[in-house]
């Protein structure tokens, strides 16, 4: 198992039955957790409505910034980045509605 933390804020939390934090055991998996893994885990595991307001593809819609660790997700290989034991991924909605 592969312990992480994921977070979602700013509004994505909605999408996660209003919970912010989610501490999460990964499954082991033949290959190494990729962010693009935890994607489609998120979508199929705490993603309860409308996961088209979250993924657009195979990656987050425009308008969330995603950190890990705390840093900006571009700077660590985005899609390709390999999780580590206890990363925190925090998903934070930009968009508000109006």
């Amino acid at each position: 198992m592969l312990p992480v933390t994921v977070e979602f804020s700013g509004g994505a939390e909605l999408l996660c039955g209003n919970v912010k934090k989610h501490d999460v055991e990964l499954p082991k998996s033949q290959s190494k957790w990729q962010i693009r893994n935890l994607l489609v885990w998120i979508k199929d595991n705490l993603i309860q409505e409308r996961p088209e307001l979250f993924l657009l593809g195979d990656t987050v819609r425009p308008g969330i910034l995603v950190l890990i660790n705390d840093a900006d997700w571009e700077l660590m290989g985005e899609l390709d980045y390999e999780l580590q034991e206890k990363d925190r991924i925090v998903f934070i909605s930009t968009l508000h509605g109006g």
